[in-house]
């Protein structure tokens, strides 16, 4: 499922196709159990992360993915399909990090992202800076994790 809402591909999307006020939808993803064991071994070695028999007494009732396996998968789906190819300059961070309901296995994740606000460098007229609200949602629409995310972009056009 893609509904972008970007008059152009990713390969030709520079800061100016960014508009605030759009909406786009990406995904799904989803992750297996073994995924889940496997990256909570690796990064977060908790009960719920990589035991399905203890994860079963933990609150949770059962195994979950770590926040930080949610927010890698959701950052893979908006490099792939959100990100431009050719003008994205990196992010100086994200705000309001936020998981706010487990992801189990097999739940089948899409990411949503609007555009905040986007505005022309005034140091560097060559670029932009783009605000985006990302949402994960699991299958049923439920918000599993959130951010406000940071990018700078080339500009197609220098303003002047």
């Amino acid at each position: 499922m893609s509904k972008t809402g970007f008059s152009v591909p990713r390969e030709e999307r520079y800061f100016e196709d960014y508009v605030a006020g759009s909406v786009h939808e990406f995904g799904p993803i989803s992750l297996d159990e073994d995924e889940i064991i496997d990256f909570g071994k690796r990064f977060v070695p908790q009960p719920y992360h990589i035991d399905r028999e203890l994860a079963k007494k933990t609150l949770y009732k059962g195994l979950i993915a770590s926040g930080w396996h949610t927010a890698a998968a959701m950052m893979r789906v908006y490099s792939d399909n959100y990100l431009s190819a050719v003008a994205n300059l990196g992010s100086p961070g994200v705000d309001e990090l936020r998981w706010t309901k487990p992801v189990r296995p097999g739940d089948e994740l899409t990411v949503r992202v609007t555009v905040l606000e986007t505005r022309r460098s005034s140091s560097k007229p060559d670029r932009g800076i783009v605000n985006s609200l990302l949402e994960t949602l699991n299958q049923e629409g439920d918000v599993v994790m959130s951010m406000k995310m940071i990018n700078f972009m080339t500009a197609r056009q220098t303003s002047g």
